[in-house]
């Protein structure tokens, strides 16, 4: 099982001056550590949950941040868990995410939901349409990235979305495309559409729930892969652990007993979040007693 690490906190000692070091340093140590995956969260004021402080504490730009990653690191892959389709228009997200991937060699992933923080959108005046419509318009966005990501650059007619060109040059490096993950585990709506269009799926998954609950979302999966007609096989199944992980030698060893059931559901890759302001020693930690480990399930 491969690890990435979900970076959700910008409040390092030093303060503002602090996080462009602090981030370089983490890229580096990630990569040091032997972590697979580095991402950011989508988000344009801090989450109130989580006791990461709410809107008042920093918060970054996510495909800006990535890009600075990408200039500080050089193997490991880089999303955002995940875009909100409602930040972005489609087209502009398909050419933000094709430049992160030629910038960094090939190395973009699009992590991509139908998002669900409201304070943000009313706050800095982003429309935030009711659920049903937010499906709808990510359903649309997917085919128009999927779209800009062939050859086919021709006109996009959606009920959201019109597009008179999909032309996008250069194209990605990564081959087809960059990878697509959808986040979330909603069984009518999520999971039909990572089986049409996705090449990965994120649960969430953590102390608080049962390996159980993860293989009944992946049996819908499948079920809703073979509907569509596509390979349920193909598509990597990751899940966000929802709880602390504390990188010493037996923290290691019981978080990589508890991801062994998940291992043995055809799970191929567990993001964690450093609950820390030193995400350098975090990662560290990480590096010497948790990805060895887990590469062994």
């Amino acid at each position: 099982m491969d690890l990435g690490v979900h970076l959700v906190s910008f409040t390092f000692p030093g303060g503002t001056a602090a996080i462009g070091p602090t981030l370089a340093a983490a890229g580096r140590a990630a990569e040091d550590a032997g972590v697979a995956n580095l991402s950011v969260m989508d988000h344009y004021l801090q989450m109130e949950g989580m006791d990461l402080g709410g809107p008042l504490m920093p918060m970054l730009e996510g495909y800006t941040t990535l890009g600075f990653l990408a200039a500080n690191t050089r193997t490991v892959k880089l999303q955002l868990l995940v875009t909100g389709v409602t930040y972005r228009h489609p087209g502009l997200l398909a050419k933000i995410v094709t430049t992160l991937d030629v910038l960094s060699g090939g190395r973009a992933v699009l992590g991509i939901g139908a998002a669900w923080y409201d304070r943000e959108h009313a706050a800095y005046g982003v429309p935030f349409p009711p659920v049903a419509e937010r499906f709808e318009r990510l359903e649309e966005a997917l085919r128009i990235v999927r779209q800009m990501w062939s050859d086919d650059d021709g006109p996009f007619e959606g009920r959201h979305y019109q597009l008179a060109e999909t032309v996008n040059s250069p194209q990605a490096l990564s081959a087809p495309h960059p990878p697509i993950m959808i986040g979330g585990g909603g069984e009518k709506k999520t999971l039909r559409l990572v089986a049409r269009y996705a090449d990965a799926c994120n649960l969430f998954a953590g102390p608080g729930s049962a390996p159980e609950e993860i293989a009944a979302k992946l049996d819908v999966l499948q079920r809703h892969c073979e509907r569509e007609g596509t390979d349920y096989d193909r598509i990597r199944k990751t899940i966000a652990w929802s709880a602390p992980v504390t990188p010493d030698a037996a923290g290691g060893a019981e978080f990589a007993a508890s991801l062994e059931p998940y291992a043995k559901l055809g799970v191929t890759q567990v993001h964690v979040m450093p609950y820390t302001a030193e995400p350098v020693a975090f990662l560290d930690g990480l590096g010497e007693h948790v990805v060895g480990r887990l590469k062994q399930l």
